[in-house]
């Protein structure tokens, strides 16, 4: 029961997090997921594997409500979106397999070091610059294959690499950040299909898992996550939005650390 209730404070913190900042919250839910999966004794050999693709999976239902708000506005650049669909699902789907092939603790360091760039980023405002357009088909396929491969070895919903590439090829923040998050949707079914499939057979892994899906952390996260997410949407509109970005790459600073410290 305490677990659940973890799960489920879990859930309204990323929920929170994604409405004030529209990320899918898988840099707080990994890390989060390694601690609570340790007090509960889950075998070290599958930890990481479990933290990331159960992450993976709670980005599909994030990322639903959030593409509706989105396609509601009209933001979301659709002829962009199935330019990129085709290699972000491929990605995903090559980084399910190397996720399975690497250690956790190589996981886990993979993870930190990201997550350490992602607050530098954050905290000192490093933003892309507009240089290009948009490339044509091979170009498009082969970043949807780097995000989406990147996002699934760390179970994200891509929102901190297609942003950025969607800005530098002069698209507008307001569409970058809507098509990012359409994209997150086929990063996550890709990647809760792949770490099923390759964690079928997996040893130790705990009941009510199917392959590196842990469902409970699913549901307690999934849950709560959707009914407080429209609280961090509300509050964007009233606290001052710099000051809480440099407050949230501290807290990713220290989780980014504290995985690198992880023993």
């Amino acid at each position: 029961m305490e677990t659940l209730a973890l799960y489920l404070l879990l859930g309204a913190c990323v929920g929170v997090v994604a409405g004030l900042f529209g990320v899918g919250g898988g840099l707080i839910i990994v890390p989060a997921l390694l601690f609570i999966f340790h007090a509960s004794g889950i075998s070290a050999a599958v930890i990481m594997h479990l933290a990331i693709g159960t992450s993976l999976a709670t980005i599909m239902v994030t990322s639903l409500s959030s593409v509706r708000a989105h396609h509601q506005h009209g933001a979301v650049l659709w002829p962009v979106f199935w330019r990129l669909a085709p290699g972000i699902v491929a990605g995903t789907l090559l980084g399910a397999y190397i996720v399975d092939q690497l250690p956790s603790t190589a996981l886990r360091v993979i993870f930190g070091v990201f997550e350490l760039l992602v607050a530098a980023q954050m905290g000192f405002g490093i933003k892309a610059a507009p240089h290009r357009q948009l490339p044509g088909w091979p170009g498009m396929s082969l970043a949807g294959i780097i995000i989406g491969k990147v996002s699934a070895i760390i179970g994200i919903g891509g929102g901190t690499l297609t942003v950025p590439f969607l800005v530098w090829c002069n698209t507008g923040i307001r569409q970058a950040v809507a098509t990012s998050a359409a994209c997150g949707l086929p990063i996550a079914i890709a990647g809760t299909i792949g770490f099923i499939i390759t964690g079928w057979n997996a040893p130790q892994l705990p009941a009510w898992s199917t392959g590196y899906i842990y469902w409970p952390a699913f549901a307690g996260i999934a849950l709560a996550s959707v009914f407080f997410a429209p609280l961090g949407a509300k509050l964007a509109h009233t606290l001052p939005a710099d000051k809480l970005k440099r407050y949230f790459a501290i807290l990713l600073a220290f989780l980014g650390l504290r995985m690198l410290l992880f023993s």
